[in-house]
């Protein structure tokens, strides 16, 4: 990279993300895509995607760049999954476990909601909309990591020390979850007060997810491990496996992903603290 862009690293990332999450507003608030046919929020990730091509060709740059190599791709995306699937296999257990302690007893079941007109939860089984699901969560964790993970962590620390570029991406990931709990209150669905809170909870939670994958392409090289365990999160503990018990569906999912966050963070944590300890003998 040049001098200029060197020097204006942050006044760059800053008006590449305050454009994508101008037009996740638009779309979130405007278009509201999750509530027609479509089901997902996908037109703002397909912008931000062509963005991102479109930076990296005026900064000269490639995807491999940027952490989209292919060799690794294989590897990365399994061992992502792998961490993603053993911590959410604690956090169900423990959501299965603390359900049966309230005399609620649970069990799974496989299928992908949606909303319909009459305000209702529509459960899907077709294959389709699981294609169309694991489809749509692709295109989401590739403009996200790709934008806040390889991009934004290039361009900072051209200027700044890993962790403070990987702290400074992850705090600009928790930002951009601001939008649901503002929709919320919105549409009434929730207090002020509430959202506020919601607001400042998923800041922390998507700002700590952030970091987590951010040091994971440190430790790999490689965007792979992230996004898989991204992938994860979003598509199966999030929109197919859920938990139903005599007070509905998935009442303490958001213990079930603070908790498997948690255990994976740590775990990342600690595996990049004694990386980083064997470097400096």
């Amino acid at each position: 990279m040049g001098r200029n862009i060197k020097r204006n690293a942050n006044n760059l990332c800053i008006a590449i993300f305050l454009f994508c999450l101008s037009i996740r507003f638009v779309e979130y608030f405007l278009m509201e895509t999750d509530k027609t046919a479509v089901g997902e929020n996908v037109f703002h990730k397909a912008v931000g995607i062509i963005v991102l091509a479109a930076m990296l060709k005026s900064l000269h740059l490639t995807w491999s760049g940027i952490g989209f190599q292919r060799n690794g791709f294989a590897s990365g995306i399994l061992k992502g999954l792998l961490l993603g699937s053993v911590c959410f296999a604690i956090s169900y257990g423990l959501e299965l476990a603390i359900l049966a302690l309230q005399g609620n007893p649970a069990h799974f079941e496989i299928y992908i909601s949606s909303f319909s007109f009459s305000g209702s939860q529509v459960k899907h089984t077709d294959f389709l909309f699981f294609a169309l699901c694991i489809g749509f969560n692709i295109i989401n964790v590739w403009m996200e990591e790709g934008v806040f993970r390889g991009l934004f962590l290039k361009i900072f620390s051209e200027t700044k020390p890993f962790m403070q570029a990987n702290v400074i991406a992850a705090f600009l990931f928790g930002i951009w979850h601001i939008v649901m709990p503002i929709r919320s209150y919105r549409n009434d669905e929730i207090s002020f007060a509430a959202m506020v809170l919601m607001g400042v909870g998923y800041m922390i939670l998507s700002g700590m997810m952030g970091i987590k994958w951010g040091l994971l392409y440190r430790m790999t090289g490689n965007i792979w491990a992230g996004l898989g365990d991204h992938l994860f999160n979003n598509t199966i503990a999030t929109n197919m496996l859920h938990i139903i018990s005599p007070n509905g569906a998935d009442e303490l999912q958001i213990v079930r992903i603070m908790v498997a966050q948690l255990l994976s963070f740590a775990f990342v944590l600690t595996i990049y603290d004694c990386k980083n300890r064997k470097a400096n003998r």
